[in-house]
């Protein structure tokens, strides 16, 4: 297992990335827990579900930047054309 590639998560869909994210962050629990009890676990694998689970979140959240930015710009026109059709300027 290599770390976890940025092509591979920017493929999935928004509802994809946030089902990855909460099993990401009940992994990335699982290994801190098995840590603090002592449990044998594999220590690089933390790393990767820290990797994993930020660029899970960057990819999200720069969607969701855009679909806002999208979304606020229709608002925008919206109003301008709502304001000129009324003659409110």
């Amino acid at each position: 297992m290599g770390l976890p590639q940025f092509n591979d998560i920017k493929a999935l869909s928004n509802t994809e990335i946030s089902e990855a994210i909460i099993t990401t962050e009940k992994e990335l629990f699982n290994l801190r827990f098995k840590k603090a009890t002592r449990q044998p676990f594999k220590p690089h694998e933390i790393k990767y579900a820290k990797r994993r689970l930020a660029q899970l979140k960057t990819v999200l959240s720069l969607r969701l930047d855009a679909l806002e930015q999208t979304s606020s710009k229709a608002l925008v026109n919206l109003i301008q054309k709502q304001n000129y059709l009324t003659g409110n300027f």
